[in-house]
């Protein structure tokens, strides 16, 4: 298997904390600590610069793009305590939402499959998560979730809709991260309307820095992976078929060399990338055994190490 690295200068002035790649993967949106999103066309190993988006008042922590379905929709967070959400128009990007009700710094954001709709999910220093929701009267409706980790939520990720043990009825799940140490997996209840905790994983013993929930590939399991502060990374899974709501906790391996910031699933959903404090990527697949093993690693150039 070969893959191709495609590096450039973005001409961001400080640190960039996120890059996304939007559905088609034509669109890179990047984010920095200098306030700014940059926004470009990537097409054949190459790049074209479109635009740079400032309406941030401080650092941006985190970009996320829209399904298609619902045009070129891009949500930004910041350590301004604001969430933007841009859309294309004809001249270019435009905030067409603001979402200024958290009281400390937005600082991980994702929105939920199409299927659920045009609803943002946002975690905040602030202890709370909020789910910002586009209605069909053509409204903004924002619900808070107050204490949802009471130090500050770091991570949302959003379940698979198509759960292992049903294609039926879509599953309305999502996980946090957050400060106290723990990973919390959230479902909506149709008698409340709500979002409750159905259940807190205890086992890092330090902040909990991102959280990502594997893509459903047709597996009777579900699987969440976390990292942390603590230099280890868990896998989280959950059998459908034996009908337990318990999670089963499994390391990647011995702690790492340095904090693991990021953990990210591959679109099967079988390959999972770690990024380290060490300027390292791993990738990390299960193999017959239930083992986790590394398969590749690459350093900060892109080049394998």
């Amino acid at each position: 298997m070969t893959s191709n690295t495609l590096q450039f200068d973005t001409q961001h002035e400080d640190m960039i904390h996120d890059a996304q790649l939007d559905y088609y993967g034509k669109r890179l949106a990047t984010c920095s600590s200098d306030g700014s999103i940059r926004i470009f066309e990537v097409n054949n190993q190459q790049q074209k610069f479109v635009e740079a988006l400032k309406s941030h008042t401080g650092p941006v922590w985190q970009v996320s793009w829209a399904h298609p379905k619902f045009g070129s929709v891009l949500a930004s967070c910041s350590y301004d305590g604001t969430v933007l959400i841009w859309k294309e128009t004809g001249s270019g990007f435009a905030v067409i939402h603001k979402h200024d009700k958290h009281q400390a710094s937005v600082n991980a954001i994702a929105w939920a499959s199409h299927e659920l709709g045009p609803v943002l999910l946002c975690g905040s220093s602030d202890g709370k998560i909020s789910l910002v929701s586009f209605t069909e009267t053509g409204t903004w409706e924002v619900q808070m979730i107050r204490s949802a980790h009471a130090t500050g939520v770091n991570a949302v990720s959003w379940a698979p809709v198509i759960a292992a043990d049903t294609q039926t009825n879509l599953v309305k799940q999502f996980a946090t991260g957050g400060c106290d140490n723990n990973v919390k997996v959230w479902a909506y209840s149709e008698e409340t309307k709500m979002y409750d905790v159905v259940q807190t994983l205890s086992g890092h013993s330090d902040w909990v820095r991102d959280v990502a929930f594997a893509p459903n590939t047709g597996l009777p399991r579900t699987y969440l992976a976390s990292c942390s502060q603590d230099k280890n990374v868990y896998i989280w899974t959950r059998d459908a078929q034996s009908g337990s709501l318990d999670w089963k906790q499994q390391a990647l391996s011995e702690s790492f060399p340095d904090v693991v910031w990021r953990v990210s699933w591959s679109l099967s959903g079988n390959v999972l990338a770690v990024s380290c404090g060490d300027n390292r990527v791993t990738l990390w697949k299960e193999n017959v055994k239930g083992e986790w093993e590394c398969i590749s690693e690459a350093n900060e150039s892109g080049q394998k190490a």
